[in-house]
């Protein structure tokens, strides 16, 4: 059991593609987020390490900015801790920032809130595949739209979440749904304190139902009130998901609304 108050502490900030990885969490077999940066740690520090991320993401979802704390007896200049990790990770994992943090931080306990971005492509592509969801059916933004508010506040979601007696409350309270049409993208932010597992997924494959007009908005409102496995059929795919950015004291939302691939215009 490693000591916390012997160990210096720093935030790390995290981007990665998640399409090689089993999810962020460290697994006996299969690779892993955190066992990579786990792996390089302590290659570069030459000890045992503490690292711990934000929360856990499934295989093949991505994150812009996941933050984890890391925790080491030795001593170490932030700068050189992000080019050391950085040489011994794979290319599709990057650090984006080191700074130096209270001994307190912790990656997880710490957050105040976490945001998503889902993209939803409306036509096939060959270039970005591994970032969108490809929908065949004409959309509604308008009807997704709506149906989002529904979700906003305090909500039980145990119709949303995979094996809800496993995730202790489900009750949780969505700050912000927000969609965005950008040309052949349709862009969903999701913002809450947390979220249950393959939640956001699920919230994201129901509002394409309603907006493919294959079920109406009185039927989720079902959802939201008494227990369906019917949900679990809609789950969107890993791929066009990725956390977003991890709020903490002092912190700000994100405010940028924008696609992380542009290969979508089909303007000259």
């Amino acid at each position: 059991m490693l000591d916390c108050d012997l160990m210096s502490t720093w935030r790390l900030t995290i981007e990665y593609k998640g399409t090689r990885y089993q999810g962020w969490q460290e697994q006996a077999s299969g690779r892993t987020i955190q066992g990579e940066l786990k792996k390089a740690a302590k290659d570069y520090f030459g000890e045992e390490i503490d690292l711990g991320g934000s929360g856990r993401t499934d295989a093949g979802v991505h994150a812009l900015a996941q933050v984890a704390h890391l925790r080491a007896t030795k001593k170490r200049p932030p700068e050189q801790i992000q080019l050391a990790l950085n040489d011994r990770l794979p290319m599709d994992i990057h650090i984006s920032k080191v700074e130096p943090s209270s001994e307190k931080f912790h990656a997880r306990l710490s957050a105040l809130s976490r945001y998503y971005l889902y993209q939803i492509s409306t036509r096939r592509t060959a270039l970005a595949k591994n970032y969108v969801w490809w929908v065949k059916e004409p959309l509604h933004l308008e009807l997704m739209a709506a149906c989002s508010r529904l979700f906003e506040g305090r909500h039980d979601f145990r119709s949303f979440t995979e094996r809800p007696r496993e995730q202790g409350s489900t009750l949780v309270v969505i700050e912000e749904i927000r969609l965005l049409q950008v040309e052949d993208l349709i862009l969903i932010r999701l913002g809450a304190s947390h979220f249950l597992w393959k939640m956001v997924r699920r919230l994201v494959g129901v509002l394409a139902q309603v907006g493919a007009e294959k079920i109406k908005m009185d039927r989720v409102e079902d959802f939201l009130k008494s227990h369906s496995t019917e949900v679990g059929q809609w789950t969107a795919p890993a791929s066009g998901l990725f956390l977003e950015r991890v709020v903490y004291p002092g912190d700000s939302p994100p405010k940028l609304f924008r696609p992380v691939v542009a290969v979508f215009s089909t303007k000259e």
